[in-house]
Formats: structure tokens, sequence, C-alpha cells
């Protein structure tokens, strides 16, 4: 019996069915149980995201359940795990990456460009209010919190506090809810790069499970894995976590990859852009200098 841990939320248990599925098209005999965890992040809503603090807020039970031997498998959304592999834990796999781009929903269909003056736009990441403000020095940015179709709910409420928010358009895909609409309005990356790790799903398994290892090879998909390897080495690199205002893309043509990265200041006032190019099997060293490119911008003080 191999057991699976998963988040209950519906994007959670949907990613996890599909490593799931793809795991039983390769190995049609293999026996599977799923047990659902709350996470920190799940349970405590009431606070925006960087008020919690701390590393692993959706990620912290499932490692602690893989390290006990509770489970033997844990699926996430790339962008929730820390740079450093928990002791004793890896990602054994990184699926076909999702659109990784952010999405502005609205209700009455206004796009960035078009919000009023001082609109109110929902969101808890510290990186797309910064990057929003950037572009939009005038809008009013609220906390949101919740699952994707929470969220949603929350932004087309007629008599909500919301006149957009901004969500990943992966989780929108992933449950079909990105039919064509004047509501929906994808954020080019020129205004808005993602959190590194966007719209990839990571398995996490333990570090001396030769077994499990093996099958998740088949699983991997390696232009991913490498740009995401250069995204997130980037913000390693520069000392940051999940939450800070870092955003970051690889984007592979061939056998090079070129990296994008920006480090803007909470009021979106600073903002240092970098990029960096080079083979794709070289992603960590693509990493690494896109950071020192940063820090030597002066990336430091605007983390600090």
């Amino acid at each position: 019996m191999t057991i699976f841990g998963t988040r209950g939320s519906a994007l959670a248990r949907y990613q996890t069915n599909l490593v799931i599925a793809r795991l039983q098209e390769t190995f049609a005999d293999l026996s599977i149980e799923t047990i659902v965890f709350s996470t920190k992040g799940d349970r405590e809503l009431s606070k925006p995201l960087p008020e919690i603090g701390g590393k692993g807020l959706f990620t912290a039970e499932l490692e602690s359940a893989l390290r006990y031997g509770t489970i033997d498998l844990a699926v996430h959304s790339l962008k929730d795990l820390p740079t450093e592999n928990a002791i004793g834990l890896t990602i054994g796999c990184i699926l076909p990456r999702e659109n990784p781009a952010d999405v502005l929903i609205s209700r009455d269909g206004y796009t960035l460009d078009t919000l009023p003056l001082k609109a109110t736009v929902g969101t808890s990441s510290l990186r797309r209010a910064a990057q929003l403000l950037t572009h939009r020095p005038d809008l009013t940015i609220l906390p949101l919190r919740g699952n994707v179709d929470t969220r949603l709910q929350k932004a087309l409420n007629p008599d909500g506090t919301y006149q957009a928010i901004v969500l990943a358009a992966a989780g929108l895909n992933r449950l079909e809810l990105n039919q064509p609409s004047a509501r929906l309005s994808q954020l080019s990356f020129e205004v808005m790069l993602p959190a590194p790790g966007q719209g990839a799903i990571a398995v996490q398994c333990r570090a001396d499970d030769s077994s499990i290892l093996s099958k998740l090879a088949y699983l991997n998909h390696f232009p991913t894995q490498q740009a995401v390897l250069a995204e997130r080495t980037f913000l390693a690199e520069l000392g940051g976590g999940c939450s800070v205002p870092v955003g970051a893309l690889g984007q592979i043509a061939g056998d090079r990859l070129t990296l994008h990265g920006v480090v803007t200041s909470l009021d979106g006032q600073q903002v240092i852009r970098v990029k960096q190019h080079g083979a794709v099997k070289e992603a960590h060293i693509i990493g690494q200098e896109l950071a020192r490119q940063a820090l030597a911008q002066g990336a430091q003080a605007i983390l600090e």
C-alpha cells in the first residue's frame, strides 16, 4: 500500500489525484490510499499570510507525516515548498507546468489599467501587492484568504469588498474555473512575474525511499524541473522565503534557459529587474548569477 498525503482543498485534491492517475498509468497494480491533512495555513484564515510567518505554512504537517512514515508521498504546489529540502525528505518529481501567470478577476470586467482610481484589490501575497502598486500606486490592497473557489466567490459577490482580486492562472485552469469571461484578464509577465515555482506540482517523499523514487522518476518533467530550479535558486540566494516580494520566471527554448527576476519594495516604488541566459543544464548556476545581479543592484536593502 502506497499512502499519499494531501491538503483538503479542491485544488490540493485535484493535484493529488492527478499524480495518482499518472502513477497508475505506469504501475497499474499500485494500491493507493489518501490521507487528508489540515495545515497551519489552512486553519489560520483570519490573518494575512505574512502575519502568520514562518516557513512551510502549507507543508509542515505533511512533511512531519512523511518523516514518521504515516504517508509515503505528499503532493504540493511547488511555490508553497521552502527552497531548502526538509531533513530526510526530497522532491521526487515535478510534473509538467501549468500556466505560471497571474490573473486579475473583476466582477465588473475591469482590467488593471481600467480599474477606478483607488480601487480595492484583494491579495495576501506581498509579491502580487508590490508589483500591482508598481503599475497602479493608487490601488488599495486588502488581504484575501481562502481556497481558490472561496476567493473567487468573494471577488464576484456584487456586494463584496473587492473590485478585483489576483489569483494564479494554474489553479483556475486545473479547477476549470477559467471559462472565457470579461471578468478575467491575465497579467503580462512585464507587469507581474510569478512566484518561483508557480504553476508546478511537486511530489515529496523520503530521501532514502528508493522504491518510491524510482517510480516518481517516470513522472518527472525535465524542462519544468530545470526552469523552477533556476527560479528557486534565485529566491534561495536572496535569502527569501515564500512570502517575500520576489518574482521569477524561467523560460526554455531548445537547450537555452532565460531567467527573469524581480525584487520590489512593498510600496511598489523600488523595483530591481534582472535577466540571465544560459544552458538548460546550468539552471542552478543561472539562478545564482541572477541573484548576484539583483544583490549588486541593492536587493538586500529592499528585502530587509
